[in-house]
């Protein structure tokens, strides 16, 4: 006797992980491998803060406090905000495909102003005076014609055109 034809059993394939898709994106668009690590690990920890709910169930609300509470609790820098923003957008617009309102209630990590150091005339005419040879001559280079060091110090003399003054 012959079995009884029975149909295999096809069980449809499972959707892939919600960070796998987010992988995939990531390398779709040709996101660096560390952009990748860095928007799984923020995205990662986004899920978990909200007790692994489903991105999807949450909104702008859970996202201003998750990334208020980094700044508030947590003393990270502005750059690291942006960069957890940044990885959550992500999630939402291309993985998700969720516009989300703009999110105006979150608590922003203040940039540090850093004021550029510069010296004085006075104290560049101490330091030009005070050199002497060729450091000399490549500090004075370097300040007359703004080049970079490796420029100055590979500086040969046919790149100097003395009859038109002009290197």
């Amino acid at each position: 006797m012959s079995k009884p034809y029975l149909p295999e059993k096809t069980t449809s394939p499972q959707p892939p992980k919600l960070l796998d898709q987010v992988a995939a994106k990531i390398r779709l668009k040709h996101y660096s491998h560390k952009t990748e690590l860095a928007y799984l690990y923020w995205i990662k920890r986004y899920i978990l803060f909200h007790g692994k709910r489903h991105p999807k169930e949450m909104g702008a609300a859970e996202i201003e406090a998750f990334l208020s509470l980094l700044v508030s609790e947590h003393n990270v820098s502005a750059n690291t905000q942006n960069l957890a923003l940044s990885s959550i957008l992500f999630l939402y617009k291309e993985v998700l495909s969720i516009d989300l309102p703009w999110l105006n209630n979150i608590v922003h990590a203040k940039k540090p102003k850093r004021l550029p150091v510069v010296l004085s005339r006075a104290e560049v005419k101490k330091l030009l005076v005070c050199t002497e040879g060729m450091p000399g001559l490549i500090a004075s280079l370097l300040y007359g014609t703004g080049m970079r060091l490796m420029e100055a110090l590979t500086l040969r003399v046919t790149d100097v055109d003395l009859a038109r003054d002009r290197f």
